[in-house]
């Protein structure tokens, strides 16, 4: 019995140990930090799903208010938190060609190569290659297919509305992100069948992977495995979509303009090649296959319609409870649409301007991905610090902690759509507002995200309102079990109409 009593011990000295054996990393750099406790570091709250990440990260950052940077422990790996927006705009702007990865890629062969995970060369090739498809011109084009869409979603509003005012709304909104997203990047149609698919799969993509954490305690690990943090069917279905758009157009072209146009384009070459800057540098080639085709059809439709949707259920709430607020935008919209016989097009939807600032504020309160991440390329001294990151460690951004810091946004909890008038805007440091992220590695959808949204929410409110109902929640809790910041238990509205 002793023996056995000697060997546990043993045992759990050796796991206490090996558990903990990095928690001196950032002590014995004397950089400041909280902390950390076995296995779990400085995310246990986030890890056993009981907080989001952004809320674990914002507690750290508000720990810390007079420090640059702050020294965090994901799981037992060192990461650094970044605090100073000066330090901030250095590696995500200045020195970004030390900071482009962003470390959390994953199997090629299971959706990794796309546009959101890839790192390295893949990334740049890919980038290069595909942000033709998000200029102002591209989407004019594509315009036609959003307001359509709209119409279709009024329709379906006002019919649900009529049987049952109280909606929840990210569900309501998602019908309308769903459609556009699949009639501007592969030409579909959405039926019932289809919409119940996306939906499961919908869980699946934002449902939080414990391979997540797996990769924090091992870097790289993913790679190494040839792991995917997402289940085979999602691959399947991505595999399938693409598949059948590209048989469907037969293997070319079409005059839609759209977003599986441009990769029919590029498929034409086999091969995709990323800009040499010098003569010298090597030529970055990735191989068009049909994994990589899948790859951007699944991380355009995925970021396409989660992000819009949830910022628009967020817009509404917000008006619903600032009912000032919401008739002064519906007052600018009534009014620029006047002017354009009641046309959405991409000129009315830049007049609206309060809108804008609406949708701008919507994002500095409630951020939807977050943080933000990048790996160091070599080892590098942080501007303005004494610290120096290692090559692989990771930088972390907590934008929902600069997005409610008082020193940028006074009474940060307040919505107040004038922190993004002209005169305030210009005032700003640019890196205290970054729902997008900022610099080159930025979200290319942005300027998507923007038109579709504001579409929907022009196209909404030209005929109904929002009010709270005996179900709208006082104070917004977030899921700790979906990947974006999303209201736990939904957001339920009364939808009336004008």
């Amino acid at each position: 019995m002793i023996y056995l009593l000697v060997i546990l011990a043993s045992v759990s000295t050796l796991l206490y140990y090996y558990f903990t054996r990095t928690f001196n990393y950032w002590k014995d750099k004397n950089v400041p930090g909280p902390k950390p406790l076995p296995l779990l570091g400085n995310i246990k709250e986030s890890a056993l799903r009981r907080k989001h990440p952004a809320l674990v990260f914002k507690s750290i950052y508000d720990a810390y208010p007079n420090e640059k940077v702050v020294g965090i422990y994901r799981m037992t790996t060192p990461c650094l938190l970044l605090r100073d927006l000066d330090v901030i705009k250095q590696v995500m702007i200045k020195d970004f060609e030390l900071f482009v990865d962003r470390g959390i890629s994953f199997s090629k062969e299971g959706l990794g190569l796309n546009l959101f995970h890839a790192d390295g060369d893949s990334w740049k090739v890919l980038r290069n290659r595909f942000t033709p498809v998000f200029t102002s011109g591209k989407l004019r084009n594509m315009l036609y297919l959003m307001t359509e869409r709209g119409e279709h979603f009024i329709e379906y509003v006002d019919k649900i509305r009529a049987k049952q005012p109280e909606q929840p709304i990210h569900v309501v909104v998602q019908k309308f992100t769903m459609a556009t997203i699949s009639a501007c990047a592969f030409g579909l149609d959405l039926d019932d069948d289809m919409y119940k698919t996306l939906n499961r799969i919908d869980k699946m993509i934002f449902t939080p992977s414990y391979a997540r954490e797996l990769d924090m305690m091992y870097p790289g690990i993913l790679n190494k495995l040839n792991g995917s943090i997402f289940p085979k069917f999602v691959n399947t279905f991505f595999d399938n979509l693409a598949q059948t758009v590209v048989k469907q157009r037969g293997g070319l072209p079409s005059n839609r303009k759209d977003f599986m146009d441009l990769i029919l384009e590029l498929r034409q070459q086999k091969t995709i090649e990323g800009t040499k800057k010098m003569d010298d540098d090597k030529l970055r080639i990735v191989e068009l296959t049909d994994s990589v085709i899948a790859a951007q059809a699944f991380v355009f439709y995925a970021a396409g319609y989660e992000t819009s949707a949830s910022t628009m259920s967020y817009l509404f709430y917000e008006l619903a409870k600032n009912p000032d607020i919401q008739d002064k935008v519906i007052a600018e919209i009534d009014e620029v649409l006047k002017r354009y016989n009641g046309d959405i097009t991409y000129d009315c939807l830049n007049e609206m301007t309060y809108l804008q600032q609406v949708f701008d504020e919507t994002l500095r309160k409630y951020p939807i991905v977050d943080p933000l991440q990048r790996n160091a390329q070599m080892d590098h001294i942080i501007p303005g610090t004494n610290v120096t990151i290692k090559k692989g460690q990771t930088v972390l951004v907590n934008i929902l902690g600069i997005h409610h810091d008082p020193k940028y946004y006074p009474n940060p909890e307040k919505f107040d759509p004038e922190r993004f008038s002209p005169e305030n805007e210009k005032n700003r440091h640019s890196c205290a507002y970054l729902p997008f992220g900022t610099g080159p590695r930025n979200c290319i959808g942005m300027r998507f995200a923007k038109v579709q949204s504001r579409v929907c929410v022009a196209k909404f409110l030209s005929k109904f309102r929002v009010e709270p109902s005996k179900n709208t929640p006082t104070v917004l809790d977030y899921d700790p079990k979906r990947s974006v910041l999303f209201p736990k238990g939904g957001i339920y509205l009364n939808i009336l109409p004008r």
